[in-house]
């Protein structure tokens, strides 16, 4: 298990270099726009208030700048990131290898991958979508990631319910049937979640939509790049093994 975990940390670390590299070239120019939004919008705040007699709010010091945040920054948490989803990665394909009827390590690799990214990002993006910077009350932040990290909770449980439910199913139903009865349930059960729990809207009116759609479409890049090439780096060294030995 230890070898296992060590080769899923070191190609997270890889992923993480993939990740970074979409990251800067395609998710930098939009949060490059936000932020070019939101200090305008700032500055027609300090106008008006200039405008209006009153003293403007003290800005924000900048503890990094940009070049630092888009550069080393980024490159650093992509790379942590990576490394942690690597290693967690490990223990979910241990878990599984050899429990999803009769596949190979490789396809089961493959297999473990997309369940995760649906369940960690897509199926929580579906009700609370990435926002760029600007986007989103100060005041609403510690309520909107409370509501996210229940819905990502949600999905993960919901996931690995479903797998165990169309494992005790296969028996009595066959293979096919349990998985629809499976999938019905999941469907079920996130739709009544995603009814229940409030929607948030607070991307200001004024705010570019293609700035906003660009964003969310870097977002899915990066956790497909990871999830992806930790998938498919992970399946084709567990063959390669297998091969060997």
């Amino acid at each position: 298990m230890g070898n296992l975990i060590f080769r899923g940390f070191i190609i997270g670390i890889v992923a993480g270099l993939l990740a970074f590299g979409w990251a800067r070239t395609f998710g930098e120019p939009p949060v490059n726009e936000a932020i070019s939004f939101e200090s305008e919008q700032n500055e027609a705040k300090e106008a008006a208030a200039i405008a209006a007699g009153k003293k403007p709010p003290p800005e924000d010091p900048e503890i990094f700048s940009r070049s630092v945040q888009g550069g080393i920054g980024l490159l650093t948490g992509m790379v942590a990131v990576g490394a942690g989803l690597g290693a967690l990665f490990a223990v979910l394909f241990a878990f599984a290898n050899g429990r999803i009827g009769q596949l190979r390590p490789g396809a089961t690799a493959v297999l473990v991958a997309l369940l995760g990214w649906m369940s960690v990002y897509v199926v929580p993006a579906l009700k609370y979508p990435a926002n760029p910077p600007s986007v989103g009350e100060p005041d609403t932040i510690k309520y909107r990631t409370g509501l996210y990290f229940l819905v990502l909770a949600i999905s993960i449980a919901s996931t690995l319910s479903a797998w165990m439910l169309g494992r005790r199913l296969t028996p009595r139903y066959g293979g096919w049937n349990a998985s629809i009865a499976a999938l019905a349930c999941y469907l079920a059960v996130l739709g009544v979640f995603f009814w229940i729990l409030p929607a948030i809207n607070e991307v200001p009116a004024e705010f570019p939509a293609v700035t906003l759609w660009h964003f969310r479409l870097a977002s899915l890049g990066i956790q497909t790049v990871l999830w992806g090439s930790i998938g498919v780096m992970f399946g084709c060294l567990s063959e390669w093994s297998i091969a060997r030995r």
